[in-house]
């Protein structure tokens, strides 16, 4: 069975993150999984989250991928440890690798910021889970953050209204507390909002260096790849690229081309519609 590398998401946002990795590593197989269907994972509670994740790494192995990254904030903040545990163990932990994106963008902040003010915006989940504090404090105690949760982009984007007035008004309304606190960095803590870096960068100032996760986990992953050759080894490098959504795969077709310039074929998939209540 083909070796690929899964990108998985909530949704588009993951795409910002598939890009940069194609552009860096083009020889790979990549499969991508958008479960649109259910977007914003940041709205839902852990208990779910948790379980669309758990759904699509089990759906991912079975489709032949070995190496997988959790390019969903939220996922990788509130799932990624507990799937980690669960998934790698034994005869698994040799053939299987799971990743997240939160350390290498924390080691990338941890580097840039020079007066140590650092702002994050993110969904609801990955705010309320502090696991982007924690892992920039682990490696600078003296680094101040502020964060605020943005939960109406993730829904503007999905439906590409991202460009229209309103969903920019509503931005600038987010950002306007973290403004005050003056940070030198900011760090896009969804993959979906990139996908409104210009407008981020506009009201921020020219004093605030907006960083987003794509081209550093790029970066990252070669990394990665270059210091673990016994996985690289494995992966299959035929250039294929496959596209999984759990929503309208014209939708995801059409999105994917207006807004990356990619022409893809989308298959529709189905995880499970169980929710935990």
């Amino acid at each position: 069975m083909t070796a690929m590398i899964a990108i998985f998401d909530s949704g588009y946002g993951g795409l910002t993150v598939l890009k940069p990795i194609m552009e860096l590593l083009p020889e790979y197989d990549y499969l991508y999984l958008g479960d649109n269907a259910r977007a914003p994972y940041g709205n839902h509670s852990k208990e779910n989250i948790k379980k669309f994740s758990e759904e699509a790494v089990e759906y991912l192995f079975k489709q032949g991928a070995t190496l997988i990254i959790f390019a969903c904030n939220t996922a990788s903040a509130v799932a990624l440890r507990s799937i980690q545990e669960k998934y790698l163990k034994g005869k698994n932990e040799k053939d299987r690798k799971i990743l997240g994106v939160l350390i290498p963008v924390a080691e990338e902040v941890v580097k840039v910021t020079k007066t140590k003010k650092v702002a994050i915006v993110g969904t609801k989940a990955t705010i309320n889970s502090k696991s982007y504090d924690e892992e920039i404090k682990k490696l600078d105690p003296s680094i101040k953050i502020t964060s605020a949760s943005c939960p109406l982009l993730v829904p503007f984007i999905e439906e590409g209204w991202h460009k229209k007035p309103e969903a920019i008004s509503v931005l600038k309304k987010y950002l306007r507390s973290l403004k005050t606190h003056n940070p030198d960095t900011l760090i896009l803590g969804c993959t979906h909002y990139p996908l409104m870096g210009k407008n981020f960068k506009r009201i921020m100032g020219k004093q605030t260096k907006v960083l987003s996760s794509g081209k550093i986990v790029a970066k990252s992953l070669k990394d990665y790849l270059a210091r673990h050759p016994e996985i690289e080894s494995k992966l299959s490098k035929k250039g294929k690229r496959k596209f999984l959504t759990t929503d309208d795969p014209d939708k995801f077709k059409k999105f994917t081309q207006k807004n990356f310039g990619m022409k893809i074929q989308a298959t529709p998939i189905q995880l499970s519609r169980e929710v935990c209540l």
